[in-house]
């Protein structure tokens, strides 16, 4: 794929409001989350509650592209289509993760590093075949005492421009993660000075290592102050930071931001991307959502793994979506809440 192809590939991801719902809990974690409300995990429930996401009725209108597990693009829908090709024929982009999560960082205690290039030519090449046109990688960076050091940051900084690169390489556009965790008592003002740090040592490693900016997607957290932090900061103080710490640190040429909710519920989330997006200045790149649980919650709750529940749970799902991307848009209202739900 050109630079020009994978250039309209991200852009299309992130059209008229759309944004990411991040459906790539490996079986653990969605085990974990399943298990949390007595439902049974096994393959079948896992795919059903996935495809009650995929063929919500007009869900297309919002989400842009679905990032999908290993497991997931294997599986086939209640009707025997391939559940990647059931987002393509609605107009989804498919997406998968890649990496093989982070593990602990040789010779720096507490802090982790992001795995998963040994082999990972060959795994884009299968997934490609199998109809993905993106895919993800995600790097966590903690706030703490003396943390993130440098050799952390730079360590995950490389990880995430060689899989760039290798994404690349093989036609496919790479959302780009680096997560600064909400873990911790720090202040926002804390937060922005490390993201901007993380922010700044990524996209010297993307450029070293000859990325196409204009060809990827940048998946960042919020500035946001740590989720012990005695004082936290409004939403328009989040908002404002957010915007400021980008404008510093990510060239233009990037087409789109699609932020990680990153453990804020899922008014929050919304509530801080449209704020975001009502922040004046100048904003040269798209600003949108790639949510898993922020996006997901609602549903979950309601459907609690009973198949006569899937229309309501598919109706949580269009609410919330249709509320976040009004705020990717920067039309949202706290009103639309009552509105989209009574819809």
């Amino acid at each position: 794929m050109t630079t020009t192809a994978l250039a309209d590939t991200a852009r299309a991801i992130v059209a008229a409001g759309k944004g990411v719902l991040a459906a790539d809990e490996t079986p653990r974690t969605l085990t974990q989350r399943l298990a949390a409300r007595t439902i049974q995990s096994t393959a079948e429930t896992r795919r059903a509650y996935r495809e009650m996401f995929f063929t919500t009725p007009g869900i297309s209108e919002f989400i842009g592209g679905v990032i999908l597990q290993d497991e997931t693009i294997h599986q086939r829908s209640s009707t025997g289509t391939p559940l990647v090709d059931l987002l393509a024929q609605e107009g989804i982009t498919p997406g998968i993760k890649v990496d093989n999560g982070a593990r602990p960082l040789a010779g720096s205690p507490g802090e982790r590093v992001t795995e998963g290039l040994d082999g990972l030519r060959d795994r884009l090449v299968a997934y490609r075949e199998m109809g993905a046109r993106f895919a993800k990688w995600r790097a966590v960076i903690l706030i703490g005492e003396g943390l993130p050091t440098a050799g952390c940051v730079n360590a995950n900084a490389h990880g995430l421009a060689r899989y760039a690169a290798l994404c690349q390489e093989q036609g496919l556009v790479p959302i780009v993660e680096p997560e600064v965790l909400m873990d911790g008592a720090h202040t926002i003002d804390r937060s922005e000075q490390v993201t901007g740090r993380v922010l700044q040592a990524v996209f010297d490693a993307l450029f070293e290592q000859n990325v196409s900016l204009e060809g990827m997607l940048l998946k960042p957290n919020m500035v946001i102050a740590g989720q012990h932090c005695e004082r936290q900061a409004s939403v328009e103080e989040v908002a404002t930071a957010t915007l400021r710490t980008l404008s510093r640190h990510v060239p233009p040429a990037v087409p789109a931001i699609v932020f990680l909710s990153g453990g804020q519920d899922h008014l929050l989330a919304t509530k801080h991307l449209g704020a975001i997006n009502q922040v004046g200045g100048p904003k040269p790149w798209k600003l949108s959502y790639s949510y898993g649980r922020a996006l997901q919650d609602e549903a979950l709750e309601v459907w609690d793994g009973r198949s006569e529940n899937v229309p309501a749970g598919q109706h949580a799902f269009y609410h919330r979506a249709k509320c976040d991307s009004a705020a990717a848009l920067g039309s949202y209202r706290t009103e639309m809440e009552s509105e989209a739900a009574s819809a």
